[in-house]
């Protein structure tokens, strides 16, 4: 699935992303929850936006995660 979705990114225009990049980004909000079920992962993979990525690599370039 996220392989899936960094294809469609790429056909947007953002070249370099892959699919663990969009795990990392979705992954980063079930640090303190935990996994959640399969519904909404696949929920969560599927309705990311290419500026809430976006955001997310902003924030983590300023942070010093990437």
């Amino acid at each position: 699935m996220c392989r899936s979705k960094a294809e469609e990114f790429r056909l947007l225009g953002y070249e370099y992303v892959t699919g663990k990049d969009i795990w990392d980004c979705i992954s980063r909000n079930y640090a303190k929850e935990g996994t959640p079920p399969l519904h909404k992962l696949v929920n969560d993979i599927y309705s990311l936006k290419a500026n809430s990525y976006m955001n997310y690599l902003t924030i983590a370039a300023y942070r010093g995660l990437n």
